[in-house]
């Protein structure tokens, strides 16, 4: 809870005198603010950066339903969480614009129920 969030804080940086700090929230001085998001990694092809794909339902009152939309928010990924895969469920939260199209930070690697449930199996 060291950001301010009710997330788990990772262990610290093996090596401290290469680490970024500046684009950490958890060792560095990066704020979290706004929004928590929770959503599936799609893309992890480019360096200390996923892509994160949520998919959420809107109301259409004509017919009377509901639509499937998607986002696809692109998160930097610091040091002490860069074990993150594809197929991950991961939150995100918002942060001061950190290049041209990344604003978020993924703070917490969530851990599917089905696979702790049944032993990762």
């Amino acid at each position: 809870m060291a950001i301010g969030l009710d997330v788990e804080q990772p262990p610290e940086p093996d090596d401290p005198a290469t680490y970024d700090y500046e684009k950490c929230p958890f060792y560095g001085d990066l704020a979290v603010r706004g929004q928590v998001l929770e959503g599936e990694v799609v893309s992890t092809d480019m360096e200390k950066t996923v892509i994160v794909e949520r998919e959420y339902d809107v109301n259409v009152p004509k017919y009377d339903r509901l639509m499937k939309r998607r986002s696809r928010i692109p998160a930097h990924v610091p040091g002490v969480l860069d074990h993150i895969e594809v197929g991950d469920t991961v939150k995100i939260a918002e942060t001061r614009p950190l290049s041209k199209t990344k604003s978020h930070v993924v703070v917490e690697q969530v851990a599917d129920e089905a696979a702790a449930t049944t032993g990762g199996q």
